[in-house]
């Protein structure tokens, strides 16, 4: 399953946070009992979910990165 890069279920600002966190990580974020390492794991997780609940965990997973 490819998810295209500008996906419109994730907003530019979601994607550009979620490229920042992801970018080089070493140690997987949890979200959702989920282990994320990449940008593309996340994505195309992210784009299953409805939107509150996706925004949610973005929202997460970037609270986590701090």
């Amino acid at each position: 399953m490819d998810i295209a890069e500008d996906d419109p279920a994730l907003s530019r600002a979601q994607r550009r946070a979620l490229r920042r966190i992801y970018n080089g990580r070493t140690v997987p974020i949890l979200a959702g009992g989920r282990e994320f390492l990449t940008f593309r794991e996340a994505r195309v997780w992210l784009v299953t979910l409805p939107a509150g609940e996706r925004d949610a965990a973005c929202a997460e997973m970037i609270a986590q990165a701090k």
